[in-house]
């Protein structure tokens, strides 16, 4: 999320699947689209057949690589070398889309002078401290130009004025030393097509056929659409693969247009939603900051100060989070007590997934639930993981079978009676058992009924919880100890029985709290207790009392804004007002989206409004003129020119003066295991990588003879994650029964492997075997300095329970994180082969 955030202001798609139909270009990279977003690809193959270029770039050729036009190969790890030169190129050869990036990026901004980058310090931004292997980002901030403001009001809205930086500076020439764009220059002109062969393997010729396929395909006339999933995400950079598409793609005007933006491919059915509403620990639902006790977020007034911008949309932070608690605590959340912010827990560091199980192995983790969530086979270094869950107290699974997370205890290798964890099992309902709703790749609300009752026990995860939530409430019934509080004040009332997805929803969505009546949009709701929403980014989905837009069934040829909820308030393109000019004219008829139409009725007797096919993404009325006010505050201080409204410039960041740990421009580091010293910097990895340095974790060193080969896992349309929706299932399990490793013929030919032997795979955490699939799909990458480095790759989809069986894979591979998300690095780490079969450990 932040790789979207940071640049463009949200963290989803930028894109509807739908729109790449009308794309002129589309690039796909870290990702098998053809074959793990079956459905979506559809639309990219309708683009081709109406002459848009496919292009893919990955290690591995797929079945994608066989739909496309141009199929790149590059090796694993090295996407930022290709994207950088990429955008090298682009700016060497004048390439850029020059109106859209200088009025609506912040490429004219300019920067402290005290900013060093990585070419002045080998691979480091200024800033770093070696010690604490943390970056200051001080030196990254904008140059701003004092305003005068009035004296603040008693409002949470009117005290963020203190946050107030000014106007910053520019230079719309491009040409001061200090401005983004001279910056973005220096850092990129070391990323050239030559570096592109000699650091990632790709031919030159191949490299430069991209380059002009893509510049070709972007402009007023055309657009270039990038599709990207976890084969960008899963590295120790993975954030920073992401900008640097973010920064390609605002550079060629590709963004806020149809054809155009960034189409993040999410993992599965609703992780969107899942983030959105809010699984991750750091943040609350709405992408609102967790009150953290290592920040200034002691009482509600220091949390809203501390995380509310002046300017751009989140200036309206404090109506979100007083909303929010109204919505969980209702009648006990009042202005008195701060609307009882202090029921919220403060997080203590990072609490993210592998930092928790390194919790449970130290001891502090003492209970978890796992709801179909199943990381004995789905965790980094899954061993070190499955024994975290031996040290537990209790646990809770929730899942359709017993899954290798459930049955950790009947492990190879391992006693039953020395495992002090007491196990759970509550089998849970398949989709198709319970109502709800799933929040798609593109931010897309889609409801579904439920078609038949579940069988025998087992029940939604939404009816556990609620089950749950009451017996708390009854067992704290009467206690008058304030830490207890929380339980007791917490709003819970979705169903005399089982729970009603709809009031959640209707929660969620957000009421007036004098009637209880949903509001039509978050711009309805107040910091004063009248409003409560449990979710503002999905606020509008319920409009009035029995209307579930999520629901709606109403398709059109194009954009389809009658079929489910897209948020924010069912925009389908991210940023539209980019798709006009600066005047409000779109750029082109042929990419016309949204516009200015000055005689529009505008209501109350005015004229003049937003119109188009989409819901724009900016004020309605807000004319393009529209100056900004220097001291305004929200989106007074962006012009009727400023598309990014999230932002605190309403511009999109080209350089990000802050977001990110680990620099504010994408940068070469090589994977946390790689054979191959950086040939860009000095510094080899990422400074800021998060380490696990324990013991079982143990990483390989960079070139160790002992394991000169990289490896990457993926997935397979034919099973599930970790296999527990398909490898239970017959029909779908003998569509891809064993686990295999895909070879190249050249390193089978070194090893003496024939196509369906035993394979060993080794690296220091672990040993699996797998049946050799030896394939050209598959090929050795020759580096500049002759180097042959050589990759394998593996599904990830087995374990030892289930109707088929195999190893587990992610027993391989290591904990480290990228970061800023602690991400893992399961695309790329290093291991060896050997022929035959590996040891076995008996259960003694």
């Amino acid at each position: 999320m932040p790789g979207l955030g940071v640049s463009y202001g949200r963290g989803g798609a930028t894109t509807f699947q739908q729109d790449t139909q009308h794309s002129d270009c589309i690039v796909i990279m870290g990702s098998n689209m053809a074959e793990c977003h079956p459905v979506g690809f559809r639309w990219p193959m309708k683009a081709k057949a109406k002459g848009a270029t496919l292009i893919h770039i990955d290690p591995r050729f797929t079945r994608t690589s066989a739909m496309a036009d141009i199929y790149v190969p590059i090796r694993a790890g090295t996407d930022i070398v290709f994207l950088g030169a990429l955008i090298n190129y682009v700016i060497q050869n004048e390439l850029y889309f020059k109106e859209y990036v200088l009025a609506y990026t912040n490429a004219a901004t300019l920067i402290n002078p005290e900013y060093k980058d990585t070419e002045d310090l080998n691979g480091l931004f200024s800033g770093y401290n070696p010690e604490s292997r943390k970056y200051d980002n001080k030196t990254w901030q904008y140059q701003y130009e004092p305003v005068n403001l009035e004296p603040a009001g008693d409002s949470f809205s009117e005290k963020v004025k203190a946050n107030h930086k000014g106007k910053p500076k520019q230079d719309l020439t491009l040409q001061d030393p200090n401005c983004v764009f001279q910056i973005l220059k220096r850092h990129y002109a070391r990323y050239t097509s030559e570096m592109v062969e000699k650091v990632c393997g790709t031919p030159k010729d191949l490299f430069l056929k991209v380059a002009e396929t893509i510049t070709k395909n972007s402009g007023r006339e055309k657009t270039t659409v990038f599709c990207y999933a976890v084969g960008w995400t899963q590295h120790t950079v993975g954030v920073q693969y992401i900008r640097a598409a973010a920064i390609l793609q605002l550079l060629l005007g590709n963004i806020g247009r149809p054809g155009g933006g960034i189409l993040a491919l999410r993992g599965h059915a609703t992780i969107q939603g899942s983030t959105d509403l809010a699984t991750l620990y750091n943040v609350l639902p709405g992408y609102l900051a967790q009150p953290s006790a290592l920040k200034k977020h002691a009482t509600l007034e220091e949390y809203i100060l501390t995380e509310t911008p002046a300017t751009g949309w989140w200036h309206n932070t404090p109506k979100y989070i007083v909303s929010l608690l109204k919505a969980w605590y209702g009648d006990a959340a009042t202005k008195e007590n701060n609307f009882a912010y202090d029921y919220l827990p403060k997080i203590i560091g990072d609490h993210s997934h592998m930092p928790m199980f390194v919790g449970m192995k130290e001891g502090k983790v003492k209970g978890f639930f796992a709801f179909g969530q199943n990381p004995a086979v789905g965790g980094q270094n899954a061993e070190f993981q499955r024994q975290g869950l031996a040290d537990l107290d209790w646990m809770v699974v929730l899942d359709l079978y017993e899954t290798e997370t459930a049955a950790f205890w009947k492990r190879e290798g391992v006693r039953s009676e020395d495992i002090k964890t007491e196990v759970f099992f509550i089998p849970a309902a398949a989709v198709a058992e319970k109502a709800g709703s799933f929040t798609n790749t593109q931010r897309m609300v889609q409801w579904h009924d439920k078609a038949v009752d579940p069988p025998g026990d087992a029940r939604s995860d939404l009816d556990f919880v609620y089950d749950l939530g009451k017996r708390l409430k009854k067992l704290y019934a009467g206690s008058t100890d304030p830490k207890d509080r929380p339980i007791l004040d917490m709003t819970w009332d979705y169903g005399e029985h089982e729970a009603d997805p709809y009031l959640v929803m209707k929660e969620i969505n957000g009421y007036t709290v004098a009637d209880k009546k949903p509001v039509k949009s978050f711009t309805e709701l107040k910091d004063d207790g009248t409003t409560a929403a449990g979710g503002w980014i999905y606020s509008g989905i319920i409009p009035e009392e029995g209307k579930n837009l999520a629901a709606s069934r109403n398709p059109d040829n194009y954009v389809s804004l009658g079929w489910g909820f897209a948020w924010p308030a069912n925009r389908r393109i991210l940023y539209n007002r980019a798709s006009a000019d600066p005047s409000g004219k779109p750029w082109s008829e042929r990419k016309k989206y949204i516009w200015w139409d000055p005689e529009a009725d505008a209501g109350g007797g005015k004229k003049g409004k937003w119109v188009g096919y989409d819901i724009p993404d900016f004020p309605a009325t807000k004319p393009p003129d529209a100056p900004a006010k220097p001291d305004g505050l929200g989106l007074d201080a962006h012009s009727g020119a400023d598309p990014f409204i999230m932002k605190v410039d309403g511009k999109g960041w080209l350089f990000a003066p802050s977001g990110l740990l680990d620099g504010p421009l994408p940068t070469h580091y090589e994977p946390m295991e790689t054979p191959v010293e950086n040939p860009m910097y000095k510094q080899q990895v990422n400074p800021v990588v998060i380490r696990f340095d324990l013991k079982g974790n143990e990483y390989i060193k960079v070139g160790d003879p002992n394991y000169p080969i990289v490896i990457s896992t993926y997935r397979l349309t034919e099973h599930h994650l970790s296999g527990t929706m398909s490898r239970w299932l017959p029909w779908l399990a003998e569509l891809q029964p064993e686990l295999f490793v895909e070879i190249s013929p050249e390193l089978a030919g070194e090893k003496g492997i024939q196509n369906g032997d035993w394979v060993t795979i080794i690296t220091p955490r672990a040993e699996i075997e797998a049946k050799a699939l030896v394939t050209r799909r598959l090929r050795p990458f020759r580096l500049g300095d002759g180097k042959i480095i050589h990759q394998i790759g593996m599904p990830w989809h087995w374990g030892y329970q289930g109707v088929v069986k195999g190893d587990i894979v992610n027993n391989l591979s290591a904990l480290v994180g990228d970061p800023n998300v602690t991400i893992h690095e399961g695309k790329v780490f290093t291991c060896n082969i050997r022929k035959g079969r590996r040891q076995r450990t008996a259960n003694v």
